[in-house]
């Protein structure tokens, strides 16, 4: 006996609903403190999908004595990083993010064309030894930032891939002094608890949120992913070696101000990806470790045969 259209169309419908309802559950992923709370539904990093369980992945343990100097990874240009503007900061409720418009790019550091800045957000704990994702010879800091940048081409050739993203991390340690250029952020973490709600920051540049300019020169490379799901392997990683450096008050507004939950219920933290296996992979850095910046040769010939000269007519 064949059924009447009507329930058939109504049968479909109803398995079309379960099938896009197990998909989003599917979809729902969370940080391992989340996943250990009793009644957690939520997917855990060990059985994240997409990418997430492939080789080059992010983040990594830096092993500075590893890495290999590349003379081609000069100092970037900042586009547009000094316009002070009144961002749009949401709580997207696994982190709190920046959104950047379009007026920020960045070139040199040997990337292969100009990228966009599209977003910044940060990765913390309530632990001054655990709040980043990235480590540099086994240390983790308090905090970590990434200003993800998306590549300045239409280009979508297999080529192009494994860079469709740059990503600049930098690390945040606790220091005794007010971070003025992170106060209209952490100002604003206030207004936005909750999951999915936003809000428009003060005034303020990137610039002003980054290491003096001479500090950036000096920063790892390698090939990695986005540390969230997807976790797509299209990520150019910068890591800076110069920290920011944040006061404790500071520091500890983002887990006590923001929550995973609608009910506040459930502090944002710990917001961390597990480590990942470097692999067949080689992370690259600027400079060797205590090598000056290449200097104009009388800069470094003048004073050393004035002193040679002294030496003889005393």
């Amino acid at each position: 006996m064949s059924l009447p259209s009507s329930t058939m169309q109504l049968l479909l419908a109803l398995l079309a609903l379960a099938y896009a309802a197990s998909s989003t559950a599917d979809e729902h992923w969370c940080y391992e403190i989340q996943a250990k709370e009793p009644n957690s539904n939520c997917k855990g990093p060990s059985l994240w999908t997409g990418d997430c369980q492939k080789n080059h992945q992010s983040p990594i343990n830096i092993v500075t004595k590893e890495a290999k100097v590349n003379p081609n990874l000069k100092p970037f240009a900042f586009f547009g990083y000094d316009q002070k503007n009144k961002w749009e900061v949401k709580n997207d409720g696994h982190s709190v993010k920046m959104m950047l418009g379009n007026g920020s790019f960045i070139t040199g550091g040997d990337l292969p064309a100009k990228y966009q800045a599209v977003q910044l957000h940060l990765h913390w704990s309530q632990d001054l030894n655990k709040g980043s994702e990235h480590s540099i010879d086994g240390k983790h800091f308090a905090m970590e930032m990434h200003i993800v940048h998306e590549k300045g081409t239409s280009s979508n050739t297999v080529e192009d891939s494994k860079d469709k993203n740059a990503v600049l991390a930098f690390m945040i340690e606790v220091g005794d002094e007010e971070n003025k250029a992170f106060q209209p952020l952490v100002e604003a973490l206030s207004r936005i608890s909750k999951p999915s709600t936003n809000t428009t920051m003060n005034e303020i540049s990137l610039e002003d949120m980054l290491p003096k300019k001479e500090k950036l020169v000096h920063y790892f490379r390698y090939l990695g992913s986005l540390t969230t799901p997807t976790c797509d392997e299209t990520v150019v990683w910068t890591v800076f070696e110069e920290p920011i450096k944040l006061h404790k008050d500071q520091f500890l507004e983002f887990s006590k101000r923001l929550f995973y939950d609608e009910e506040q219920k459930f502090v944002m933290k710990d917001n961390v990806r597990p480590l990942q296996q470097l692999g067949d992979r080689q992370v690259f850095r600027s400079h060797a470790p205590g090598q000056l910046l290449a200097l104009p040769l009388p800069t470094l010939v003048v004073p050393t045969l004035t002193c040679l000269l002294a030496g003889f007519l005393q």
